[in-house]
């Protein structure tokens, strides 16, 4: 798992500045999406697990003036990019660290994530710990690309030529792993997302995108042969799509006082 964590730093790395002009744009309609779950929360900071460039914050800083907000990220280059995007603003903090576990004396109101669970080597163990995290009523949302994204389009193609075999059992294993937690939605969202045309989402996913870590791991040559692949099948000209997101909000629930009896 350490090598594994390690070359996801430095595809993330290598992808940060892409992934900040070419992704956050038009992953924005989710982010909005799931920091709009996150209404009626206690006192107490508020968490970005794997945060990234940190789009979210544009959202959370002025919803909550005043409150203190942290992202984390594994990636130097992301956390450098976060902080840009923070300066100035001295309630938020961004970290860089392994989000996959967090520490429970954060004892946040309230934990957002998007886009980043499906990477980790555990997403059952991550969702956990970010909810273990919550005080009493806190909120979690995570939104997170699922095994089957969509039927046809740009992903849909990528994934066919890839043809790697991926075990997408993991997505079982999380509404499990919030035993106790009140779920309070679990939905697919999709929007609409455009592409210049198929060599520029290819191009994206591979310097910018997640194709970074399998192109480390398997070099040039076999990202070449994976492109000719990709744009032989590939239509022409701008190329619009609607990727499915999967997103789970839970609240935590409210302790019951000492000595009080329980409700019916």
């Amino acid at each position: 798992m350490t090598d594994r964590l390690a070359r996801l730093a430095q595809s993330w790395d290598e992808a940060a500045e892409g992934y900040e002009t070419y992704f956050v744009p038009r992953f924005a309609p989710w982010v909005r999406a799931a920091v709009d779950e996150l209404d009626d929360v206690p006192e107490g900071p508020v968490l970005v697990p794997c945060c990234g460039t940190f789009p979210e914050l544009a959202l959370l800083a002025p919803r909550w003036p005043g409150r203190r907000i942290a992202g984390i990220d594994l990636s130097a280059g992301m956390v450098r990019l976060a902080r840009l995007r923070a300066a100035g603003n001295p309630l938020v903090e961004v970290v860089q660290g392994n989000a996959m576990t967090l520490d429970p004396a954060w004892s946040a109101a309230a934990v957002v994530s998007v886009f980043g669970l499906q990477q980790l080597p555990d997403p059952a163990t991550a969702i956990r710990s970010w909810y273990d995290v919550l005080r009493p009523g806190g909120r979690l949302c995570v939104v997170y690309w699922p095994g089957t994204i969509e039927d046809t389009g740009p992903f849909a193609l990528l994934d066919k030529v890839i043809d790697a075999g991926r075990d997408n059992s993991w997505e079982d294993d999380l509404i499990p792993a919030l035993d106790g937690a009140v779920i309070e939605r679990d939905v697919h969202l999709s929007f609409p997302m455009t592409h210049p045309g198929a060599a520029e989402y290819f191009d994206a996913a591979n310097h910018a995108g997640p194709m970074r870590a399998l192109a480390l791991a398997r070099g040039d040559d076999y990202i070449a042969e994976l492109r000719a692949k990709y744009l032989a099948e590939a239509p022409d000209g701008e190329w619009t799509h609607h990727p499915r997101a999967r997103l789970i909000s839970v609240r935590k629930q409210l302790s019951r006082a000492a000595g009080a009896p329980p409700t019916s």
